[in-house]
């Protein structure tokens, strides 16, 4: 993870590291945009493993999560077989994994080489698709009704996320380990700064992270910046020259830190947004004077 930048606490390790020797599923929960796919994506690149994803949204099924039969290619095979001598056998052959197309869960724990499976946003599905996951991650096997359980070949390092959109199963949750990721404190939003954008001025780095903790915590901001977004909005920044968050540079770059008109309005009753208040002394602007 420190080889990848991402920037984490002892819980964090701590968990990853027992859920990946115990090989139980992680559920990370926390807002839009706090790191929670790219944990997913670090263990990958950290493991060498392949991350295998599976995106949720409403309707999703086991069609499309799972697996589903190559509906073009069974038909062609009975047309040609339909006089052959072995025509008896049909039934049983057009199920035969000749015939399946894998999906991302089916993949994972067909896999001959353990992998990361990643669903994303689980709160985004149904319950029902919710039910459905609940044999793969107690017993890592799916069942396919023409063919029977499929049991994993290797055992895949699972995570699911959510945004909290809505309640997830207490029985999902009981198969699970569990991180919550908050929003990230003033030090450690600097810190990600840092080591995602190197070649941006510090002090400007500085600024940032201070004015997105202030958009966070106040109540006329209806959505919250994300990490993602504080990264966006100092890369703007930085692209256009500008080394000192002004009001002017604010009001001109507020549409890569906040994403709806609402909030962009709200920012004119927000007078002490940009940091110069603090005189220049605080830790985190290296006692330069914003004035």
């Amino acid at each position: 993870m420190d080889q990848a930048g991402y920037i984490y606490d002892d819980t964090l390790a701590t968990v990853l590291a027992v859920s990946l020797e115990l090989g139980r599923p992680l559920l990370i929960e926390g807002a839009a945009g706090v790191g929670k796919t790219e944990i997913a994506k670090v263990m990958a690149s950290a493991l060498g493993r392949e991350l295998v994803r599976l995106q949720c949204y409403e309707g999703l099924d086991e069609s499309k999560a799972l697996y589903e039969w190559n509906y073009q290619k069974q038909l062609l095979s009975i047309q040609l077989r339909m006089q052959s001598q072995d025509s008896h056998q049909l039934p049983r052959d057009l199920f035969s994994d000749e015939f399946l197309l894998e999906r991302p869960l089916l993949k994972s724990i067909r896999s001959e080489k353990p992998v990361v499976l990643l669903i994303d946003e689980i709160d985004k599905a149904d319950e029902e698709f919710e039910a459905f996951l609940l044999e793969l991650l107690s017993d890592m096997q799916v069942t396919i009704p023409e063919s029977g359980t499929i049991k994993a070949k290797s055992v895949p390092f699972v995570v699911l996320t959510s945004n909290r959109a809505r309640p997830l199963s207490e029985a999902l949750r009981r198969r699970c380990a569990y991180l919550y990721i908050p929003y990230p404190d003033l030090d450690k939003e600097l810190a990600i700064l840092r080591t995602k954008l190197p070649h941006v001025d510090d002090r400007l780095s500085a600024q940032v992270a201070l004015a997105v903790q202030k958009l966070r915590s106040s109540d006329v901001i209806l959505k919250k910046p994300s990490i993602a977004e504080s990264l966006d909005w100092a890369a703007a920044l930085d692209a256009l020259g500008i080394a000192e968050l002004t009001p002017d540079a604010l009001r001109s770059t507020a549409g890569f830190v906040l994403k709806n008109e609402e909030d962009l309005a709200a920012l004119d009753t927000m007078e002490d947004l940009v940091p110069g208040s603090c005189g220049g002394s605080c830790s985190h602007c290296g006692g330069h004077d914003h004035g």
